[in-house]
C-alpha cells in the first residue's frame, strides 16, 4: 500500500507553553497536570493512497497523551471533513490508525486506545486570524511566539515532531471531541510531508 499526504498543519494542547511532548517530556499544563489533550487540524494540499486522490482534504487528529510520549498508552481520534467522500475518509483512516504502513505504523506502537473516525466540519484559517475549526467539537485560535527581531519562533529536530521544523506560539479556545475536554493553551504550525516511502516523516511525528 503507497501512500503521501502532505500540506499544512496547526496544533494546539493543553500543555503550557512551551509544550514538552515533542522532547518526550512530562506533559504540564498551566495548572499542574501532567497530561497532554490537543489537537492537531491537517490540511491535503496533495495527496494520494493506492491513487485514490485526497488533495483538498481537511482532517482533525485527536490526542491523549497521559505521559512522555514514548511511554505510550496514547488516545487517538480522528475526525474527517463532512465534505470529503466516504473513500477518502476511509483512506485517511487507514493511514492516520497505522494500517496503511509507513510512519503511522510506528506511530501505532503507542496507540493504547484507538477511539475511531467520525464526521464533521474541519477547517484550517489563515492571514491574521490563523486557527482550526472543527464543527461542534474543537475552536482555537493561534498567535506564534516571536524572538526579538519579531520572527517567529521554530523549533528544530524535535525528538516527536509532525514536521522537522515547526512555528511554535499560543492558543487559545476550547476542545470537546471524543471525551476528550481541554482548554487550549500551547500551539504550533508548519508545513508537513508524510509518505509511506519516507518512515522519517512522521516516526518522529507528533500524533
Amino acid at each position: 500500500m503507497s501512500w503521501t499526504i502532505s500540506g499544512t498543519y496547526v496544533a494546539g494542547c493543553s500543555c503550557a507553553v512551551l509544550c514538552s511532548c515533542p522532547y518526550d517530556g512530562q506533559p504540564r499544563d498551566a495548572e499542574g497536570g501532567t497530561e497532554c489533550l490537543g489537537t492537531a487540524v491537517f490540511h491535503v494540499a496533495d495527496g494520494d493512497l493506492d491513487g485514490l486522490d485526497l488533495s483538498g482534504v481537511d482532517f482533525a487528529f485527536y490526542n491523549h497523551f497521559p505521559s512522555n510520549l514514548s511511554s505510550g498508552d496514547w488516545k487517538v481520534g480522528l475526525v474527517v471533513d463532512s465534505a470529503a467522500s466516504d473513500e477518502q475518509a476511509g483512506a485517511l483512516e487507514r493511514i492516520l490508525s497505522g494500517r496503511a504502513g509507513g510512519p503511522f505504523e510506528q506511530l501505532s506502537q503507542f496507540y493504547g486506545e484507538y477511539l475511531g473516525m467520525e464526521r464533521a466540519g474541519v477547517s484550517l484559517s489563515g492571514g491574521d486570524r490563523t486557527g482550526l475549526t472543527v464543527e461542534g467539537r474543537t475552536e482555537l485560535s493561534y498567535e506564534p511566539l516571536t524572538g526579538p527581531d519579531g520572527s517567529a519562533t521554530k523549533i528544530k529536530n524535535a525528538m516527536f515532531g509532525f514536521a522537522p521544523e515547526f512555528e511554535v506560539g499560543r492558543t487559545t479556545g476550547r476542545s470537546d471531541a471524543f471525551g476528550l475536554t481541554y482548554e487550549a493553551s500551547y500551539g504550533e504550525t508548519a508545513e508537513y510531508v508524510f509518505s509511506s516511502e519516507e518512515p522519517e516523516g512522521a516516526a518522529q511525528g507528533r500524533a
